[in-house]
C-alpha cells in the first residue's frame, strides 16, 4: 500500500493527452506523462484495502500494491524488480491494456481508482532511461532446444521465459519483424515500434534467435521443426477474421481492418507498400463496423489519412454510460466507453445491422443498414428503419473466429476445441500441451482473440510446462 491516508488527500490524476488538431498530423504518440513527483502521490493513494482487488482484476498477478508503494517511497529500481516478477513487458501492457485492474481498485467504487496502469508505464519507462534492463542470461545451459511459432506478445513471454531457463530458443514469425500483432495490428500513435525493438536487443542478448519471413507450414514444413527441436510453442494469433457475408461483400473498397491497419503499419515503419496495394482512407468516407478496439483503431488510422467522415456502426446497444457498481464490481463493467481515436472525430451508431453492401463499377459506395431491437434480449430487426450510409471505405473490425487452421496447424494434426481454437489446458501436469507429443500451445491460438496482458500470462506459464517437460522441473515463475 501506499499512505494510510493518501487517497483522502491526493485527488486522482492520469496521463493527458496532445491536442487532436496536433496528433492528427503524424503517427507517434501522443500520451503527456506526469512528472515524478505526481506519480508518487499518484503511489499514495493506493489504499489499505485489505484485500487488493487489483490482483483479480490484473491477469498476470502483478503485485500492484507493492509497486505502488514503492513508487511512493522514490525506490524505482526496487519497484522495476517487481513489476518484472510477473510482467515481462510492462512497457506494452502500460501502453495499451485497457487496465481491469483499475475496475477492480477499491477506489473506483467511488470513480476513482489508483492510476495503475500509468504508474506501471512510468516504472518501465524511467528503468530503460536510467538503463537498469539488462539481459538475464543463465548461468548454464540446458542443451536443448525450443521452437516458438509467433511473435506476439504469447510468444515473445515465452522465448524470453525459456531462453532464461538455459534453452536455446528460435522465434519464428511470417512476417518481416518481429512483434505480431504489436507489430502491425497495433498502430503506432498507441505503440512506438522502439518500445518494442529495445526489448527485442535485450532477448537477443540472452539467447532468443530471431527467424522473420518464415511462415511454418508454408515456407518451413510443420514437421521440419519437430525433427529438429526437443519442444514446440505454438503462439500465432487468432488471425482468421469474422466476416460479413452480406450482398456486395466483394466489392473493392471492403476490407479486413487487419488489412487495412498492417498495410499502413508497414509503410508508417518504413516498408516501400505500392500505391496499389495501399489502402487509404484520404478523402473518403470511411464507414467501421465494429465497436471494439481494433474499430478504434480504424478510426484513428482514417482520420490520420484524412478521411471525408468516419461512422462507425455497432450491432449491440449502446451501453449505459455508467455501471451499477453493487451489481458489477469488481469485475468489468459493460459501460459507456470512449477511446482517444473516438474522441479525434467520427459518428457512433448502436443497434445497427448491415444489409447490404452498395456498390457501382465494381467498387462500393455505400451501404444499406437497418435498425435492431434489442428490448426481448435479441436482435430483431426493426420495421420500415432501413436507411443508407454513404461509404467509400468499409473495415470490418468484428473480431476474430480462431486461429487460421490451414497450413501448420493441419500438418500438425493437432486437436481443435469447439470454436476452433488449438485444444489444450491450462492446469494440472498437461498444462498447455496440444494433442501432439512435444507441441504445445499458448495465447490466443488456444484461448481465442483476448486482451495483450493474458497472452503474456499464457506465454509465462506455457514456458514453465515446456521447461518441466523438457527438465522435469522448473523453477520458472507459474
Amino acid at each position: 500500500m501506499g499512505k494510510p491516508t493518501g487517497f483522502m488527500e491526493f485527488p486522482r490524476q492520469d496521463r493527458g493527452y496532445a491536442p487532436v488538431s496536433d496528433r492528427l498530423n503524424h503517427f507517434n504518440e501522443f500520451v503527456i506523462p506526469l512528472s515524478n513527483e505526481t506519480l508518487q502521490n499518484q503511489g499514495a493513494r493506493c489504499m489499505d484495502c485489505g484485500i487488493p482487488f487489483c490482483h483479480q482484476g490484473c491477469p498476470v498477478n502483478n503485485i500492484i500494491p507493492d509497486w505502488n508503494d514503492l513508487v511512493y517511497k522514490g525506490d524505482w529500481q526496487r519497484a522495476i524488480e517487481v513489476l518484472h516478477s510477473t510482467n515481462n513487458f510492462p512497457e506494452f501492457t502500460g501502453r495499451i491494456c485497457p487496465a481491469p485492474c483499475q475496475e477492480s481498485c477499491t477506489l473506483n467504487l467511488d470513480d476513482a481508482p489508483v492510476t495503475i496502469k500509468t504508474i506501471e508505464c512510468a516504472i518501465i519507462d524511467r528503468a530503460w532511461d536510467e538503463g537498469w534492463i539488462k539481459p538475464e542470461i543463465p548461468a548454464k545451459r540446458s542443451g536443448k532446444r525450443v521452437a516458438v511459432v509467433g511473435s506476439g506478445p504469447a510468444g515473445l513471454a515465452a522465448a524470453q521465459q525459456l531462453a532464461r531457463a538455459g534453452h536455446a530458443v528460435d522465434l519464428y514469425e511470417k512476417a518481416n519483424r518481429i512483434g505480431g500483432l504489436l507489430r502491425y495490428g497495433i498502430p503506432d500513435f498507441k505503440l512506438d515500434k522502439t518500445v518494442i525493438d529495445r526489448r527485442l536487443g535485450q532477448m537477443h542478448a540472452e539467447g532468443v534467435e530471431f527467424h522473420t519471413n518464415a511462415h511454418i507450414g508454408v515456407d518451413i514444413p510443420a514437421d521440419e521443426l519437430l525433427k529438429t527441436h526437443d519442444a514446440i510453442v505454438l503462439a500465432g494469433g487468432s488471425e482468421k477474421p469474422r466476416d460479413l457475408p452480406a450482398p456486395g461483400r466483394e466489392l473493392n473498397g471492403v476490407h479486413f481492418a487487419m488489412e487495412f491497419l498492417a498495410t499502413n503499419s508497414r509503410r508508417v515503419q518504413g516498408d516501400d507498400i505500392p500505391e496499389d496495394q495501399f489502402i487509404s482512407a484520404k478523402d473518403k468516407h470511411v464507414v467501421v463496423i465494429g465497436g471494439g478496439d481494433t474499430g478504434s483503431d480504424c478510426i484513428g488510422t482514417s482520420n490520420r489519412h484524412g478521411a471525408l467522415s468516419v461512422t462507425q456502426l455497432e450491432i449491440m446497444p449502446q451501453p449505459p454510460e455508467k455501471e451499477d457498481k453493487g451489481l458489477t464490481w469488481p469485475n468489468w463493467p459493460n459501460k459507456m466507453r470512449t477511446s482517444t481515436s473516438q474522441e479525434e472525430g467520427c459518428e457512433r451508431r448502436f443497434s445497427v445491422a448491415t444489409k447490404e453492401f452498395i456498390g457501382k463499377d465494381g467498387k462500393v459506395t455505400g451501404l444499406r443498414c437497418i435498425e435492431m431491437d434489442w428490448s426481448n434480449g435479441r436482435p430483431e430487426e426493426v420495421p420500415g428503419s432501413e436507411f443508407e450510409l454513404k461509404a467509400d471505405l468499409v473495415t470490418l473490425a468484428m473480431g476474430f473466429v480462431h486461429p487460421v487452421q490451414e497450413g501448420m496447424l493441419e500438418q500438425l494434426g493437432v486437436e481443435f476445441d469447439g470454436r476452433g481454437n488449438v485444444k489444450g489446458d491450462t492446469e494440472g501436469k498437461e498444462a498447455y500441451k496440444t494433442s501432439v507429443d512435444k507441441v504445445f500451445a499458448a495465447g490466443d491460438m488456444r484461448r481465442g482473440q483476448s486482451l495483450v496482458v493474458w497472452a503474456i500470462r499464457e506465454g509465462r506459464q506455457c514456458a514453465r510446462a515446456v521447461d518441466e517437460f523438457l527438465m522435469g522441473r522448473s523453477d520458472l515463475p507459474r
